[in-house]
């Protein structure tokens, strides 16, 4: 790569922002797919707050998903007529999980208390399939989409892993929103779903050097081994002091109920960063690189006109949202 070429710059500067909008995407909607998921568990006055608690967020974190799949299309259109095209499937089943959801949450506002049931099945059923979906995508990129019995298997595990996985970063999300019973509940749900996420994190940490020589080289050639060691033990770390802090939540002030979430958060952060490294510099495993998927660089120069100029929107109202529906859940109502 010549670094004095800005069109040399270009196709990692769309690397980087889809990346980001990836990352945010799978934290920010992450949590309410994990709150759907354990609606499940809840009951109805629970399952009330639980849809207060992500009613005012919920389509906007979606918003991400778009502009990651979005830039994917545009500024690497190789990569992703290859990319989904081997995952039709999965892609497809993501697509009516979210329809799902959307609709039942929806409708939910609507229906006669004695309908609201169905809609809340609804939304859990959607929440699960999203995630499952898009948990099989990944695994099956991790393998380099090979279609063997093993590779599915692999992928279904790496599924439930990430159904886990948000549905603690949901249970961190509604005991920082909550109180009462419902707050140590979601304790209780987020002790669970931690060793779920960490067996997650695990599968995905052995199974990619594993499957990938040039990956294994990238990690455990000297002196890459000892300078990416940090990762995993920082990983390691969080998760312990998560267990410790949840042991001690609720606690009477509702001090330190951020902390799940943070914790949550900072695994997430943990594993994309893993992964990121692992992939790099390739955006289909090793089949094509960034700079081979990306379009020409007067398209992107365009393009990168156009997503300077609609980031700072998406940003802003996402943050606007939160400071606004700060603190608290209050009583669900539909007045």
């Amino acid at each position: 790569m010549d670094t004095s070429d800005f069109n040399q710059w270009l196709p990692l500067i769309f690397m980087a922002l889809m990346g980001i909008a990836i990352l945010v995407y799978v934290i920010l909607d992450g949590y309410d797919l994990g709150v759907g998921i354990l609606m499940g568990c809840a009951n109805y006055d629970q399952k009330n707050m639980m849809i207060a608690s992500i009613g005012p967020f919920w389509d906007a974190n979606e918003t991400w998903l778009v502009l990651g799949i979005g830039i994917l299309l545009v500024a690497f259109p190789m990569a992703h007529g290859i990319i989904l095209t081997n995952l039709y499937i999965p892609t497809a089943i993501m697509i009516a999980g979210l329809i799902i959801r959307g609709v039942s949450f929806d409708f939910r506002a609507k229906a006669r208390d004695h309908h609201k049931y169905l809609w809340d099945r609804g939304f859990t059923f959607g929440s699960l399939l999203t995630s499952v979906a898009q948990g099989y995508m990944l695994g099956m990129y991790i393998v380099g989409f090979t279609p063997t019995v093993m590779a599915v298997i692999f992928s279904l595990l790496v599924g439930v892993c990430l159904a886990c996985g948000y549905s603690f970063v949901g249970a961190g999300w509604l005991i920082m929103k909550t109180e009462g019973d419902l707050q140590k509940k979601a304790v209780r749900w987020a002790r669970l779903s931690l060793w779920g996420t960490a067996l997650g994190i695990a599968l995905v940490s052995i199974a990619t050097p594993l499957i990938n020589s040039r990956i294994f080289d990238k990690w455990f050639n000297l002196p890459n081994f000892f300078l990416l060691l940090p990762i995993p033990l920082i990983t390691a770390l969080v998760i312990i002091l998560t267990e410790i802090m949840l042991k001690k939540l609720p606690h009477p002030q509702d001090h330190y109920s951020w902390v799940p979430f943070a914790g949550s958060v900072g695994l997430f952060l943990l594993g994309f960063h893993g992964l990121a490294y692992s992939f790099y510099p390739y955006i289909v495993p090793d089949q094509l690189t960034i700079w081979q998927a990306a379009s020409s660089s007067d398209a992107l120069m365009i393009i990168l006109i156009g997503v300077l100029i609609v980031l700072p929107f998406i940003i802003g109202y996402t943050i606007y949202a939160y400071r606004v529906f700060w603190g608290k859940v209050k009583e669900l109502t539909y007045n």
